[in-house]
């Protein structure tokens, strides 16, 4: 899908490749996740990965703190290869990452991108001496690097030498314009050391991360017009449930429909015992509700009212939604082009009806005192019409049927295998 035309005249992205994913430039926007495993358990932290991208995470990254972590990840490759996961690993990098990255050259090689933070990679002339010795190490391995700015770990020598010079202006910037240009100079100025240092321009990724929302869309786009890195976006610290959800759609949102953004992740804290995956779901959502991407067929359900007492539309387009996700790893390898299809579950026959015959297959449901059957609309026509404790599974029936017989021709088999 193309995107949005950008209002705000910036460069055209370069394009950054890791491993078989392509960032910038004319490629797809990439979703990926960051997994909450301690690194140095080799096996839970496979098995999240595996999770994340079956999900539909397209770069999975990893915290590397300590040697322990270094360590494991030749076993964690191994692990994921076992299963035939090969989605790009990205090592996280915070104060120590010169030291791991030089005493375990396993883990430099076998991660497939770097993200370092110039806000802790040390302080004076051991911050110059550690940066260089990651970028070096990236230059050795030919590996790309996220130079990733935060809010809250910014650069404070930088903050301040900024807050000077603005005090001794005519005119002063207020102290959130000055916090701004500060995370932008952050990664500006770092992104030109690693290049002098030797790692290639289209081996650069920039993020400016904070955690309100107009704070992000301002940076970024101000950021944007400065360069033609390609960007990484996020809420950093966006919270739990509604609020991070909202809250990360809310920025992303603008930002993605201005153009700007090449790689998105959803910082989402998981509720306790929650599946990680749920941040996948949420940023692919967000690029398919926009139009931007397509990773799962939609289902297009109304809200109820006081027509559908009964909640059994609710629960048939809750289990078709499931069923529709559930069966994408396997559908989007024999059924190329599945992700578009759209379905309707309506629970009455004010919208049921027109809804269902937009979609692609549809359901009209029986509501409140209504006639106790449901007509089933395909490619806009009446076909038939469900009755009885059946129409879920009768349903469920019709939307494979349809699955196999519209997308499987294009696989070039006649059962989509």
């Amino acid at each position: 899908m193309t995107r949005p035309h950008c209002p705000v005249p910036r460069c055209p992205r370069s394009a950054v490749r890791i491993g078989a994913v392509t960032i910038g430039g004319d490629a797809p926007i990439v979703v990926q996740s960051m997994t909450n495993t301690d690194t140095g358990d080799a096996a839970a932290t496979a098995q999240q990965v595996a999770e994340l991208a079956r999900a539909g995470s397209e770069l999975v990254r990893v915290t590397v703190n300590d040697e322990a972590a270094a360590a494991a990840v030749p076993d964690i490759r191994e692990r994921l290869a076992a299963q035939g996961i090969d989605v790009p690993l990205i090592g996280d990098f915070h104060f120590n990452g010169h030291r791991l990255l030089t005493k375990y050259p396993a883990c430099a090689e076998l991660l497939d991108k770097y993200r370092i933070n110039p806000g802790n990679v040390g302080r004076g002339r051991k911050r110059d001496e550690q940066f260089a010795t990651i970028v070096e190490i990236a230059c050795r391995h030919d590996k790309p690097v996220r130079i990733g700015v935060n809010w809250g770990s910014l650069d404070q020598e930088l903050a301040a030498r900024l807050m000077d010079e603005n005090a001794g202006l005519p005119e002063p910037q207020s102290a959130v314009e000055v916090m701004h240009e500060a995370m932008i100079r952050s990664a500006l100025d770092s992104a030109q050391r690693a290049e002098e240092i030797g790692l290639g321009h289209d081996r650069i990724i920039l993020s400016v991360k904070m955690s309100g929302v107009q704070d992000l869309i301002a940076v970024y786009r101000k950021l944007a017009v400065r360069c033609d890195y390609p960007l990484h976006l996020g809420l950093t610290e966006a919270g739990m449930g509604s609020k991070g959800i909202v809250a990360s759609t809310a920025a992303l949102a603008v930002l993605l429909q201005e153009g700007i953004g090449d790689t998105i992740r959803v910082s989402l804290t998981p509720e306790p015992g929650g599946s990680r995956s749920q941040e996948v779901i949420v940023a692919q959502e967000i690029l398919q509700s926009m139009g931007l991407r397509s990773f799962t067929p939609a289902v297009v359900a109304c809200p109820g009212c006081g027509r559908t007492s009964s909640d059994y539309f609710q629960r048939l387009a809750q289990q078709i939604q499931h069923y529709l996700r559930e069966q994408m790893p396997v559908w989007r390898q024999r059924y190329p082009g599945v992700e578009g299809l759209k379905v309707a579950v309506m629970g009455c026959v004010v919208n049921g009806p027109g809804e269902s015959k937009q979609a692609h297959i549809g359901i009209s449901l029986p509501g409140t005192g209504e006639i106790p059957v449901a007509p089933v609309y395909v490619d806009g026509e009446k076909t038939v019409t469900l009755k009885g404790d059946s129409i879920a599974a009768d349903f469920q029936r019709i939307v494979d049927d349809y699955v196999v017989r519209r997308y499987g021709v294009a696989s070039g088999s006649p059962n989509g295998g």
